[in-house]
């Protein structure tokens, strides 16, 4: 049957400088595809271009590529990225002039028409609210439209479909969907028509499960003390089939695993509803896929869906608001956690003016959960004892007025000779810092236009294309959430006779991510038996207990019956998430970790089925 071969070498700007080697030199790829962008990197690359107008792409992207040079110019591999950021021909002409330094021809296409800067005015006009999908809030244009950094919509495949069909082996775009870097090199390659649902939902979901690197094949994963090799850690490749069948699996001899586990963490890592995943491009349901391990690092997936899209693009902006500054001291010794909040007090005390916000948390003990809690029985043998010898006491303030944290980055020294005893300095005096604030909103497609560009070898324009997307189909979503919790309980699972305590982490394995404010927690019940009882214990309202000091608004649950899985989608939870959180986790990284952290009370017939074949 005809496949085609795509890896993975970056799931966002900062990751293994050397991942793209080891695909590679690796068996053959046909595409590797690397994603460097998150929500509000748009606004670090805006700024970069406003100082210099060369820049406002990602410059890691040309490091890696350069070198490489000597393994690209022998293979018949094509990169597709969304490094050009704000700036993709800028991007282009960089890496053509270092190529052309190592005596190197190099072929390359751009898509630029995802930056909305200079058409916010033109989309109102045209019926573009641009109101935020989060909170509903207007975009105001006192606190919002005159403060933005960075406006790009998250396009789908059809530019990059246009810019495959030249003769070029590097594609580089913007502010592309994350899954659209490997859906168009499997659309172009079987000449799927966009019409074909189930095989773009498979596209989709083979493009979600490889987009965040080394997240499939080991790295971030529960089961962690499974993995022999944490060395040259292999990244993920997918080998897609006609049908819509794919494999997942990586690079022999690499570090990491691949099973069927890993592959569902990452599955359900950042999605919203799992039976209505949206793209530019397609609507993919997860709930029925069938996910089997079929020999050692090789995972197959069949059984994808998918319907028509919606009509609007997901735009993705962030305008400044305000100024923040960070602080920090290590307490040391005995009632360590007791003399941090004596400094917390204090520090707060003494300022000589408020902050719109100001925030505290003690790193070793509270900054990102409080290890465990909500337990059943105060008598456990398993009752936290935690009594850190250390802590770093980090303290935050935020205000739009810069001269208010001037007095407060000089006021954290005095601290270390006007407080209890074992203090010690971790740094110089705060610098302060913009805040940039994420704002989610729709556009229409059909005010959008895409220009798709080819680039020769002397980085000249030589080509041009400018297209429209085009839907075949649209369609409105529904949510499906099973459950919806707005407060915490006053018990977490029920008591029950011939029981156990332990960690839910023996009865589940869990992963979260971030959406702007917003987290989800997937969780993946070991068995049948276990999902069954999840499906009783590990309710919303449970989660919004456990997480009741993060989340100020509702937790709703998603079951996924034929995946023994559920996803928890906790909204306002991450004090306005991105650079505008105080909060050293600011996305919810380890909220799936503080979950399986939570001691329960288990019936023994639960506990009985993990040992059972």
């Amino acid at each position: 049957m005809k496949s085609i071969r795509i890896g993975n070498s970056s799931g966002f700007w900062g990751d293994d400088p050397e991942a793209l080697r080891r695909q590679l030199s690796g068996e053959p790829l046909d595409y590797i595809s690397a994603d460097y962008l998150a929500e509000l990197s748009m606004s670090i690359l805006a700024k970069a271009q406003t100082d210099d107008a060369q820049k406002g792409y990602v410059p890691d992207f040309i490091e890696h590529m350069v070198s490489v040079a000597d393994l690209l110019k022998n293979v018949n591999t094509r990169i597709v990225t969304n490094a050009g950021g704000n700036n993709p021909y800028g991007c282009a002409v960089e890496l053509q002039r270092r190529y052309h330094e190592l005596g190197i021809s190099l072929k390359i296409a751009i898509v630029e028409g995802d930056n909305m800067m200079p058409h916010i005015s033109y989309l109102q006009a045209t019926g573009n609210p641009l109101r935020n999908i989060d909170t509903g809030k207007l975009f105001e244009k006192s606190a919002i439209a005159e403060h933005l950094q960075s406006a790009n919509i998250y396009f789908g495949v059809q530019p990059l479909l246009k810019a495959l069909q030249y003769d070029a082996q590097v594609i580089i775009t913007g502010r592309a969907s994350d899954s659209a870097l490997t859906m168009a090199p499997i659309i172009h390659h079987f000449k799927w028509q966009l019409n074909e649902w189930d095989k773009m939902g498979a596209a989709m979901i083979a493009g979600h499960i490889i987009e965040c690197g080394a997240q499939a094949t080991g790295g971030n994963f529960t089961d962690w003390k499974l993995i022999q090799n944490w060395k040259n850690f292999g990244f993920p490749i997918i080998e897609m089939y006609e049908d819509g069948s794919f494999l997942v699996t990586k690079q022999p001899h690499t570090g990491g695993m691949v099973t069927v586990n890993t592959v569902k963490e990452q599955l359900l890592y950042e999605v919203g509803d799992p039976s209505h995943y949206i793209s530019p491009d397609v609507i993919a349901n997860i709930t029925e896929l069938n996910i089997e391990q079929v020999r050692t690092d090789v995972v197959k997936i069949s059984g994808a869906k998918g319907s028509p899209p919606t009509p609007f693009f997901k735009a993705s902006m962030a305008y400044q608001d305000g100024y923040k500054a960070t602080g920090s001291l290590m307490i040391t010794g005995a009632d360590a956690v007791e003399k941090a909040q004596i400094m917390i007090d204090a520090l707060w005390d003494r300022m000589s003016c408020s902050f719109e916000r100001q925030y505290a948390e003690m790193v070793g003990y509270n900054a990102c959960h409080l290890g465990m809690v909500q337990q059943p029985n105060a008598n456990s043998p398993l009752k936290n004892k935690f009594y850190p010898n250390e802590i770093l006491v980090r303290f935050h303030a935020c205000d739009h007025d810069k001269n208010k944290l001037n007095v407060f980055s000089k006021a954290i020294a005095q601290l270390i000779l006007n407080g209890p005893q074992g203090v010690a300095p971790t740094g110089g005096r705060p610098t302060i810092q913009k805040i940039f604030a994420y704002w989610p909103a729709l556009v229409k497609k059909e005010d959008i236009e895409f220009t798709v560009t080819y680039i020769n070898e002397r980085g000249e324009r030589q080509e041009n294309s400018l297209l429209k997307h085009h839907d075949t189909a649209i369609q409105e979503v529904v949510d499906t959430a099973t459950q919806v919790a707005d407060k915490p309980i006053d018990t977490a699972f029920n008591l029950a006779e011939d029981s156990e305590e332990l960690t839910l982490r023996t009865l589940c394995l869990a992963r979260s991510g971030d959406k702007g404010n917003n987290s989800n927690i997937g969780v993946i019940a070991r068995n049948d038996v276990i999902y069954a009882y999840l499906k009783e214990q590990l309710t919303a309202s449970y989660i919004r207990t456990i997480f009741q000091d993060h989340c100020k608004g509702k937790v709703l649950r998603y079951e996924i019956d034929h995946l023994k899985s559920f996803n928890f989608i906790l909204t306002e939870t991450l004090d306005g998430g991105g650079t505008r959180s105080l909060r050293i986790d600011a996305q919810g990284k380890t909220f799936a970790a503080a979950l399986l952290n939570q001691v329960v009370v288990v019936p023994k017939r639960v506990l009985h089925s993990l040992s059972e074949k």
